[in-house]
């Protein structure tokens, strides 16, 4: 019988640079105060009920899951003019920045399991705190770009990234439990992908920053790979800064993700958003990550919640070395005839 030949590390690596051992720090944020449907807080349990940290482990990750947070049970918490859940949003991102910041300094990469998409303003605050100038990424239907005067709905959700923008400062209001928030990002170092639902005061900020936007226009007319070429680019034309990537569970369309509050037809295919992901982490640049808005109780099947968990799951497998055409593993061997 002629000798096996070993498939190692080394023929591993030279075919997939991007294969290599990755740290994964774990937190869960059930919060469901930035928007008004129920359910959301659920979304971390589920995501790890669906297999996520064996499955990272499968895949050569080493993980840490610090569990999920507890925040506050605010009890009076009126709105401040339209603004909704002002005490318990800020107080709940405090509680996660600083959990962020533990989590980068014991050497991982973040992952925030949300909860809504207010969350960002902790998890991309806590990230910049503990490392410096970032880069973010924000995949999502929405710009989540409102400020406190151009929101209708006075849904947080909606309006994280206006709390982070340095240029937007003097459009934020002094409120409770926020004192903690400093801008900590400028536009240039800020790309979407996948809006299609953009308000007309969003779309005029959006322009007037002249923020970096690949819309599902963008990604139909381009294709999602010269997507990621030109926001690769984009980015690296900055300097190679740590890469922060915002996920909305909505950005994906709503026939593969409809278990999340805010669907809008016409997203991002399973493909795509997998193909932003796996490109992401080709750089080796990706530092944090944050999966939101997976809400159980929106899906009306046990078909639907599985396929919105499921593809939660699968998406951030790809932020970490997963390949779609298989991963070899260290110690296996081909037998040869």
């Amino acid at each position: 019988m002629r000798p096996l030949l070993q498939v190692g590390v080394s023929v591993t690596r030279s075919l997939h640079q991007h294969h290599l051992p990755r740290s994964v720090g774990i937190i869960g944020a059930p919060f469901n105060k930035g928007q008004p449907r129920g359910g959301v807080e659920g979304g971390p349990d589920h995501i790890r009920a669906a297999g996520l940290l064996r499955r990272l482990q499968e895949q050569g990750c080493a993980v840490k899951d610090y569990g999920n947070l507890s925040f506050e049970d605010v009890v009076q918490d009126e709105p401040i003019g339209c603004l909704k859940g002002v005490r318990s949003v800020g107080g709940a991102n405090q509680r996660l920045s600083e959990a962020v910041q533990e989590v980068k300094r014991d050497g991982h990469t973040s992952v925030m399991l949300g909860g809504d998409h207010s969350l960002a303003i902790g998890s991309i605050h806590g990230h910049f705190a503990a490392v410096g100038n970032l880069s973010v990424v924000w995949v999502d239907a929405h710009a989540d770009i409102n400020t406190a005067l151009t929101t209708s709905t006075g849904n947080f959700h909606g309006q994280p990234m206006s709390y982070l923008l340095h240029e937007l400062r003097t459009y934020v209001p002094a409120l409770p439990n926020f004192s903690w928030v400093k801008p900590c990002l400028s536009a240039k170092d800020l790309i979407y992908i996948g809006l299609r639902d953009v308000d007309p005061a969003e779309s005029f900020i959006l322009k007037s920053l002249g923020i970096k936007v690949f819309s599902m226009s963008e990604v139909d007319r381009l294709g999602v790979a010269k997507v990621m070429e030109e926001s690769c680019d984009y980015l690296w034309s900055r300097g190679r800064k740590p890469v922060h990537l915002s996920f909305d569970v909505d950005a994906i369309d709503p026939s593969v993700t409809p278990a999340t509050g805010t669907p809008v037809v016409g997203g991002l295919t399973y493909r795509e958003g997998l193909y932003i992901n796996e490109t992401l982490c080709e750089t080796g640049r990706l530092s944090a990550v944050d999966l939101v808005e997976v809400n159980p109780l929106q899906g009306r099947t046990e078909d639907e919640v599985r396929s919105t968990v499921n593809t939660a799951v699968d998406l951030l497998l790809a932020c970490f070395g997963r390949l779609r055409e298989g991963n070899a593993t260290r110690d296996y061997q081909l037998p040869i005839p």
